[in-house]
């Protein structure tokens, strides 16, 4: 009779359900005894349900609260952990494997061979350093760069199920209707939308090798775009990675960000507008330590607003990117990069007028600055969202998020919307050197 090793995969909700359906799901010498779940708030105690999980788990598999890790290591008797999620130091990383190894359990990584799937098609893969480095306005120029070419673009978004599993097997985003029909989170309408105004059709959802089978039947090239600073889920022809001056040093630091930065044919340092140039060079020396092969393309993010004359000599609140600001471990954003360009009189903190959820996140996360990030993984923290908007006395709000959030809630105060958009300033540009790699 065959033993099966006992697995649990440690994730939050994306890599960890790929990394049980390509390396796990099929094979009897393993059984995967439960997930847990880290960073999202509310996807612990559901359930990986049988339709996805497959024959070998006809009840499902259930999804814990990774704070049960060791408990759950040491009752059913765990012979290894797979660590499955993104955006974390590597300190932390090791944290977690001395917890798991305390235990009595294997930890493991698994490796980009073991959990890359190959496409028919060419794959531009665009992932980062870390979550918030400007990795969505570079898929997106990406994107434009390649229909100039003259290619049917189809882009893969890494996926974030964070409601019903089996409505989320495979997801198609054309228009913004189909946004709404999905019930999405206010972080997938952040991911999802630019690429929907731009025409460009998304494709998303929990098993990647059903995406990726639909996608290659309506394009010339896929854009795979990646979530935080994970890796690719399919094998790239062309493996792009951004770097963020902001926060030098980071690139060395982060898992898995710093095997992006390994891999990468191209390296685009962004942000080169706003940064220090003493932490350009500091980023630049790593890339040369790191990645010589790589090709650099220097980059700019404009901050641009609707109405610029709207916000000189307000009271402001900023609202910024929500993952941005959390887990990426940014105190600021576009808003008040924006808020300081045009001239606001001061910027509001929120954090004595925010509610429920939200005050929780400030309490969790204590480097956030005088900014609210754009929290909205379901209903009741939307609504906990829109409820410290309106309890914040200013005389206009700048959302700073990469979608309208004044489409997802109602905001019963004048508004200003930042946007940014990548400007290559070096050369080769972007475009020459998609265009050569390409051929």
């Amino acid at each position: 009779m065959l033993i099966r090793k006992k697995i649990l995969i440690m994730g939050a909700a994306g890599r960890d359900f790929h990394n049980f359906n390509v390396c796990f799901r099929d094979d009897p010498e393993y059984e995967v005894i439960a997930f847990t779940a880290a960073q999202i708030p509310n996807i612990a105690g559901r359930q990986y349900p049988p339709s996805l999980a497959g024959n070998l788990y006809p009840r499902g598999i259930p999804i814990e609260s990774e704070q049960k890790l060791a408990s759950l290591i040491k009752f059913h008797k765990i012979d290894e952990v797979v660590f499955s999620y993104s955006d974390v130091s590597h300190e932390y990383v090791m944290h977690k494997a001395s917890v798991v190894n305390a235990s009595g359990a294997q930890f493991t990584l698994l490796g980009t061979r073991q959990t890359m799937l190959k496409s028919n098609k060419p794959v531009i893969a665009v992932c980062a350093v870390r979550t918030g480095s400007g990795k969505s306005p570079a898929s997106r120029r990406v994107c434009s760069i390649l229909k100039e070419l003259g290619k049917k673009v189809v882009v893969i978004r890494h996926p974030m199920p964070y409601g019903d599993l089996t409505k989320q097997r495979l997801q198609r985003f054309a228009t913004y209707d189909d946004l709404k029909k999905q019930n999405c989170t206010i972080e997938e309408f952040e991911e999802y939308e630019p690429h929907i105004e731009q025409h460009t059709v998304v494709y998303a959802g929990v098993d990647s090798e059903i995406v990726l089978k639909e996608a290659e039947k309506e394009a010339d090239v896929i854009v795979w775009d990646g979530g935080n600073n994970d890796t690719p889920f399919y094998v790239p022809n062309i493996y792009i990675t951004i770097v963020d001056p902001h926060r030098p040093g980071h690139e060395l630091t982060y898992y898995p960000g710093e095997t992006n930065l390994l891999m990468a044919d191209i390296i685009i340092i962004s942000k080169e507008d706003t940064a220090k140039p003493e932490n350009i060079n500091i980023v630049r020396k790593n890339i040369k330590l790191s990645n010589p092969k790589a090709v650099v393309v220097d980059a700019t993010l404009p901050i641009m607003v609707e109405n610029p004359g709207s916000i000189k000599g307000k009271r402001v609140l900023v609202i910024e990117d929500g993952p941005t600001l959390t887990h990426g471990n940014m105190s600021f954003g576009a808003g008040v990069l924006a808020a300081e360009k045009f001239g606001a009189k001061e910027i509001i903190d929120p954090k004595p007028f925010a509610t429920g959820s939200i005050a929780e996140m400030f309490s969790k996360y204590t480097h956030i600055g005088k900014v609210l990030p754009a929290m909205g993984y379901g209903f009741s923290q939307l609504e906990e969202l829109k409820e410290t908007i309106h309890r914040i006395p200013c005389d206009i709000v700048i959302v700073g998020t990469p979608i309208d959030l004044r489409k997802v809630i109602p905001i019963k105060k004048p508004t200003d919307r930042v946007k940014y958009e990548l400007q290559e300033t070096s050369t080769p540009t972007l475009k020459e050197l998609l265009e050569t790699k390409l051929k």
